[in-house]
């Protein structure tokens, strides 16, 4: 609830208050529309319009008044249960001009059904057409002024702002509206403006709670100031704000007091700094300046009726010449809303009472049937459409002003238009004299925006105080998400304060590469070499040099490194989840096949000639159970299980590994856990690579022919040296490196075993001959025999 403006129930003395030069001028609009009417051949003709005008002395006193206009000839307002036939003073009001005074009107007139047009009241409640069904209006609604302001914020970038408003309906409803709307908005200062009861006097109690609102407004780190609050309150407002000495503000203006002539006039206003406002449109209505200023029937007599509140208008002409100029440079804003009334009371009027281009039909008529009229009214008044059939499309709209000192003629200069259909500003001017060097731009933020690549770490409740924090290598600001920086895709690269990531340069093992090159060159080879063997081992397996390297089993490491070979090319290209499952599995499987043959070669041998005479029963079952398959086969089962419980843990599949030193690049690598991997697979193989040289090193004495010790330590030397080597890489290096090096293992270890096992073996075959017998052999174990003897 407003506060109450009298202490008890009376009639308020109209002289309290300052005359408002503009709301004679509204007066003198009434009349002039009300004059051409009935000059009008066009517009009811031959009826005549008559009006009765009253005071409300602001928004003091309303009901009063109302219910003088709802009595009868007798000055009476009778209690009926049907007003169907009553027959009050007026079909129709307009006004009253404040928010306020309109709705409490209103809801008066609404019962009684007598249409009512308001031309300055902006509150959103006369949309409700169910709780008033008889108010309509000229100018649009509270909620379109403030739309406008917060475009205004937003074309300058003020998002850091003092809110006053006042301490009455059309402050609350406007600060809802406001708060409500002003998402990205941040309030630093929100304080009320004490309304007084008396535009001449100002009690000492309101006068100290006016200085403390403008020494906050001083002290407060914002630069722009809303005011929302009736031009009542703000006379003493202002000349407060020039004694404190404030400067270099933005004010913006609610409609109510955007076009403000008395508080145009305090003296030096202009320091407190730019003012800007949304007002109404304004318009140009032809003759009526001059009719404004001319003599006015009545304006020396006192009021008629003392029972309302007329106010003794014997100053208003003079004063309104006094400020003529000023009026017609402000524009015939509120004054075309009030003309537009009266020609739409009139339109509707015309409609009832059937007029056309010769007379129209004399009636009785009621209030209530000039309602539905009212509604439907459509026509053309001075380039404008006048109708009441949307909400938001209203006869008059806003625009921005500011007030210009400069400029006596021009007091209150357009710098904007706005449309309520698309809600968006048009700038008709860039030129606005701001109270800044060089006319810049003023700012109002809590917090500088942050630079580009630059996230928001908040320094308080409010979202527009904030730090600006560095986005950090490899993520980048999302502009949806100012507060946090999003880290890039695993295939994305980004350095510090970016605001979005870049591709990967992505690095593998080409087949291009000179390193791939050599490896495809030496496996060729190797396979060749290998499959050579393989046909040479075949037609000389009857052979005692094919036996004494281990007959059957050789084709089984032949196959084996065959295989191993083929697989070479899965390092090379693209790495795919197929190529990374080859890589972990292929190779490792097939050096467990060579290797466990030659462990269970080298020990059949030594068992020969070491074992079968000291343990003959052990030996005979060794032979005649094939303990050497049995052996391969456990191995195998092994290795198998050793691979399966590897690739379930670590499962092979590309991984991309950006580098430290150039984040740009991403290196593709099989398995995160490649050294982990790589250490399962390889314990058994170790394993036997150990037996293998224990049982070279037991059987570097036995006979030439069957003396495999140089041979198995060369294989497994390859071995062991590609390991260590592997090993070192993955602890220094990853990526393509690693790739590399397991491949240059690869193929060291599958050529140590073909050249370095079986090579030797075709040497023999092909270049000494006679020594591929079985007296050769024969021989050799003789010599063996005896020496141990």
């Amino acid at each position: 609830m407003s506060s109450p403006h009298l202490s008890h129930s009376a009639v308020p003395t109209c002289e309290e208050y300052k005359l408002k030069i503009a709301s004679y001028s509204h007066l003198r609009a009434m009349r002039f529309a009300v004059e051409q009417i009935n000059n009008s051949s066009t517009l009811l003709p031959g009826v005549s319009l008559g009006y009765e005008m009253v005071d409300v002395c602001y928004f003091t006193n309303s009901i009063h008044p109302i219910l003088y206009f709802l009595a009868n000839q007798h000055s009476v307002v009778p209690l009926q249960n049907n007003y169907t036939h009553y027959q009050p003073r007026v079909l129709a009001v307009i006004g009253p001009d404040s928010s306020h005074a309109a709705v409490i009107v209103a809801q008066v007139l609404s019962l009684f059904l007598m249409p009512q047009i308001s031309y300055r009241a902006i509150t959103n409640e006369l949309d409700d057409h169910e709780r008033f069904p008889t108010a309509f209006r000229t100018t649009s609604s509270m909620e379109q002024q403030i739309v406008a302001m917060l475009l205004l914020l937003k074309e300058f970038r003020w998002n850091w702002i003092n809110i006053l408003y006042s301490d009455d309906d059309y402050g609350r409803q406007n600060l809802k509206l406001l708060r409500a709307r002003a998402t990205e908005i941040c309030v630093a200062l929100q304080d009320v403006i004490p309304v007084p009861h008396s535009s001449q006097l100002l009690p000492l109690e309101l006068q100290g709670k006016i200085q403390a609102v403008v020494s906050r407004v001083i002290h407060s780190t914002a630069k722009v100031v809303i005011v929302l609050s009736l031009e009542l309150t703000l006379p003493f407002f202002f000349q407060e704000a020039v004694r404190q000495n404030v400067t270099d503000l933005v004010w913006i203006a609610a409609e109510a007091w955007a076009i403000e002539l008395a508080l145009y006039n305090i003296t030096d206003l202009w320091r407190v700094g730019t003012i800007l406002g949304v007002a109404a449109k304004a318009f140009f209505i032809p003759g009526f300046d001059d009719f404004r200023i001319s003599p006015a029937e009545g304006a020396n007599e006192q009021a008629s009726d003392q029972t309302t509140c007329n106010q003794a208008c014997d100053q208003c002409l003079s004063a309104a010449r006094d400020a003529d100029h000023s009026m017609r440079a402000q524009g015939q804003r509120i004054d075309f809303n009030v003309y537009s009334s009266v020609y739409a009371v009139a339109h509707a009027l015309h409609r009832l009472l059937g007029c056309n281009t010769t007379g129209c039909h004399k009636r009785m008529v009621y209030p209530w049937q000039l309602v539905p009229e009212v509604k439907h009214v459509d026509f053309s008044l001075l380039d404008t459409r006048i109708n009441f059939r949307q909400k938001d499309d209203t006869p008059n709209s806003f625009e921005i002003i500011q007030w210009k000192w400069d400029q006596p003629n021009n007091p209150f200069q357009k710098i904007a238009s706005y449309s309520t259909k698309n809600q968006k500003l048009l700038f008709t001017t860039q030129n606005i004299s701001w109270h800044t060097p060089n006319n810049t731009v003023p700012v109002s933020v809590c917090s500088q925006q942050c630079e580009y690549g630059q996230r928001r770490k908040p320094a308080s409740v409010s979202s527009c105080c904030f730090e600006c924090v560095d986005c950090e290598e490899g993520t980048f600001l999302n502009n949806n998400d100012l507060y946090n920086c999003q880290p890039c895709p695993a295939d994305q690269w980004s350095r510090a304060r970016s605001q979005k990531c870049y591709p990967r340069l992505v690095k593998y093992l080409k087949w291009q590469e000179g390193t791939a090159v050599v490896l495809l060159l030496f496996s060729v080879l190797g396979l060749i070499a290998t499959v050579v063997i393989s046909v040479t081992f075949a037609i000389h397996s009857h052979t005692p040099v094919v036996k004494s390297a281990g007959g059957r089993m050789c084709f089984l490491m032949l196959v084996s490194v065959i295989i191993g070979f083929i697989n070479v090319p899965m390092y090379i290209g693209v790495p795919t989840e197929f190529k990374c499952m080859c890589r972990q599995t292929v190779f490792s499987l097939c050096f467990s096949v060579c290797i466990s043959c030659i462990t269970v070669r080298s020990f059949q041998i030594i068992s020969i000639f070491k074992m079968a005479a000291r343990l003959p029963k052990v030996y005979s079952y060794w032979m005649k159970y094939n303990g050497q398959y049995i052996f391969i086969t456990v191995i195998l089962a092994l290795k198998v299980t050793i691979i399966v419980t590897n690739v379930i843990i670590h499962p092979p599949a590309p991984v991309p590994l950006a580098l430290e030193d150039n984040p740009s690049i991403v290196e593709l690598q099989c398995n995160k856990s490649y050294k982990l991997a790589l250490l399962m697979n390889s314990s058994l193989d170790t394993f036997l690579s150990i037996l293998c040289f224990y049982f070279a090193y037991v059987g570097k004495e036995l006979p030439k022919n069957y003396n495999e010790a140089k041979y198995i330590t060369l294989c497994m030397t390859c071995y062991a040296v590609s390991g260590i080597a592997i090993f070192l890489v993955m602890s220094v290096y990853r990526g393509v490196l690693v790739t590399i090096s397991d491949a240059v293992g690869v193929v060291v270890n599958l050529l140590g075993i073909s050249m370095g096992y079986f090579g030797p073996k075709c040497y023999l075959i092909f270049f000494h001959p006679e020594r591929n017998t079985a007296a050769y052999f024969q021989t050799a174990i003789q010599s063996y025999t005896m020496r141990q003897d």
